[in-house]
């Protein structure tokens, strides 16, 4: 797998489009995978997220991948959408990609951070397969959710805070009708979890958590646990 980071403009009007509609990010995100397999019409095996720097209000965007990206083509076509490089900390690279070989264990205590769409499934109606997804709004009923999702993962939530709560507006597909667009729940999970099923938690961690992955769901982030 691979990993990017993209420090972002702010005052980029195309930034700013994105971050207000994540399926238009979407879009500019399956640009650096020309080559990717595709499902659906969509490349598969990508998953990205936007975190947002607490004090100076920066975006950064995360992307997971199965194949290398290519991101030149914001250094062409767009080039205010990347936050220059006068206004970076000196030696940082923008964008920066890193291949990860993760090397987990039985029992080993991670950080880790997820923004996902915390969802339970409706009964279902006359002639659908499945009943449809309504989101989860209650903190209590998110953590439970986010506590199942993380055993089918093969690990144990050891902890989790609830931060960054949200009802986005989006769209699966690249329809213009404003009333097609949808309405998810968003809510960022922090916390501690513990290594069960080390194979398990890599499959996890590839195909993402929860639905939504499209409009910036899913990424799964782990790191060292303090102490």
């Amino acid at each position: 797998m691979y990993l990017s980071r993209l420090i972002l403009n702010p005052r980029s009007r195309q930034v700013q489009r994105e971050l207000a509609d994540p399926y238009e990010m979407h879009r500019t995100v399956c640009r650096a995978f020309p080559h990717a397999v595709h499902e659906d019409n969509q490349p598969s095996g990508i998953l990205f997220r936007v975190d947002v720097h607490p004090q100076s209000g920066v975006p950064t965007l995360l992307v997971q991948s199965l194949t290398a990206p290519d991101w030149s083509f914001l250094l062409n076509d767009r080039k205010d959408y990347l936050l220059d490089e006068d206004d970076l900390p000196l030696g940082v690279e923008n964008p920066a990609c890193k291949e990860l070989n993760l090397q987990l264990r039985p029992g080993q205590m991670l950080s880790f951070r997820l923004r996902a769409n915390p969802t339970k499934r409706l009964g279902k109606s006359a002639g659908e397969a499945k009943g449809k997804r309504a989101g989860l709004l209650k903190e209590d009923l998110q953590i439970e959710w986010l506590k199942r999702k993380i055993e089918a993962a093969g690990a144990t939530l050891i902890s989790a805070r609830v931060s960054n709560q949200a009802r986005l507006r989006g769209k699966l597909f690249a329809e213009k009708d404003d009333e097609r667009r949808m309405r998810f729940v968003s809510a960022q999970f922090d916390g501690i979890l513990q290594v069960r099923e080390p194979e398990l938690l890599l499959k996890a961690l590839r195909s993402g958590i929860g639905s939504g992955k499209g409009l910036g769901f899913g990424l799964l982030s782990l790191a060292p646990a303090p102490g």
